[in-house]
């Protein structure tokens, strides 16, 4: 018999996905060039040249039965050293590769982080907006993903709420930072005030709660915005990280988990996430892009692209009247739409050939996301589009 629950699942699809088949299947009709496609998060701009340098070089130099065969299982030994040695040059925490784990892109280091720390029941709390997919990643563990309400004004953490929700069944918060779909970046008076908390209610309950950091936006910050190193902040913390963004490698699914030097539990977490793989299958990423990446730790795509086009669209937004919170880094905004149903909102400016995602789908009724990994050009040829849009739905601008 085939499973309900996955079933179940196919009658609720990502929002994001649907979107993105459909400027697809739009783009079939009228050209994708004339489609506004701000869907789906996917990196823009070319690897950098060191990247496919470094590939070349392994595949034409490198015995190809050694390169092309199984890593070990908690990653290759020299990897997670570079990996360790560049996080505590960057951030002066002493990693070492026992702290360092391969994964399959940050989902698959959430898959192994979630599982380290909860057992079945027990409750994760994240922080509206966030990722949709933050729920089959951890309700299929068997945990529970309880989601605080977000801080409109600012979106940064809604302190009120979160104490709240933070009872003796949480055993894991959950923060991304730079944010997916905000673009926000949590201020050093968040987090902060956030380890502070977190440190109190771990005496007061008498167990651990730790801090798992989604960091693929890690990379891509704006000029001017501090964007503090989280791990910095907790000792507790398990950092989760992904090249897809940095490095614009998202199809060679390729990233770690972190564990803090100081974090209880430590020495056996890496080893533990190991026996983890034995269970759910997500392990071994491919040996070729673990030795490319650990050569190229301290490059980046050329990211200014994601700024420029946010700066657009931002001063876009806000003549045409939206309420928006500037981002301080990511590929993403996040507009209030100019309707209280962000969904129809959204469904509206489909007719424009504008695909925007509803804040819905984020924990955000009311809002929207824009994507905008997407090439300048079209940016500036998207704002007539939405200028009309507005004026003739909406009677503005």
């Amino acid at each position: 018999m085939l499973v309900q629950k996955y079933k179940d699942m196919l009658s609720g699809k990502s929002v994001i996905r649907q979107l993105s088949e459909f400027a697809t299947a739009r783009g079939r009709e009228i050209g994708y060039e004339n489609v506004f496609d701000y869907s789906l998060g996917n990196p823009s701009v070319p690897v950098p040249r060191e990247f496919t340098d470094e590939m070349v070089r392994l595949l034409t130099t490198e015995d190809s039965v050694a390169l092309h065969g199984y890593s070990p299982s908690l990653g290759i030994t020299e990897v997670r050293e570079a990996i360790a040695a560049s996080l505590e040059k960057r951030f002066h925490i002493p990693y070492r590769k026992e702290h360092i784990f391969m994964a399959s892109g940050a989902a698959g280091a959430l898959a192994h982080a979630f599982r380290l720390v909860t057992e079945p029941g027990d409750e994760i709390l994240t922080f509206a907006p966030f990722f949709p997919e933050y729920h089959p990643y951890v309700d299929l563990t068997g945990a529970v993903l309880k989601v605080v309400p977000p801080d409109v004004e600012h979106f940064q953490i809604h302190f009120e709420s979160f104490q709240e929700l933070l009872t003796e069944k949480v055993m894991a918060v959950l923060i991304n930072t730079p944010n997916n779909p905000t673009g926000v970046v949590y201020s050093r008076e968040t987090l902060q005030r956030l380890a502070d908390i977190l440190r109190q209610k771990s005496e007061e309950y008498g167990h651990d709660i730790y801090l798992i950091s989604d960091e693929p936006y890690r990379e891509i910050v704006f000029e001017g915005v501090d964007a503090p190193c989280v791990s910095q902040f907790y000792e507790n913390t398990i950092m989760c990280y992904s090249f897809s963004k940095s490095l614009s490698l998202p199809g060679e699914r390729i990233g770690y988990v972190a564990v803090h030097p100081s974090c209880n539990g430590a020495d056996v977490m890496v080893n533990m996430c190991g026996q983890i793989s034995r269970g759910i299958g997500h392990n071994c990423p491919p040996s070729i892009i673990q030795l490319a990446v650990s050569r190229v730790l301290e490059r980046t795509a050329d990211l200014k692209v994601y700024e420029t086009n946010m700066q657009l669209l931002y001063q876009a937004l806000v003549e045409l009247g939206f309420t928006c919170v500037k981002p301080g880094g990511t590929f993403y905004i996040f507009p209030r739409a100019l309707e209280a149903d962000s969904r129809a909102f959204c469904e509206k400016a489909l007719q424009y050939d504008l695909v925007l995602v509803p804040g819905d789908t984020f924990g955000a009724p009311g809002f929207f996301r824009m994507a905008y990994c997407i090439d300048t050009e079209k940016v500036e040829r998207s704002l007539e589009a939405l200028r009309r849009f507005v004026r003739e739905t909406y009677s503005r601008g």
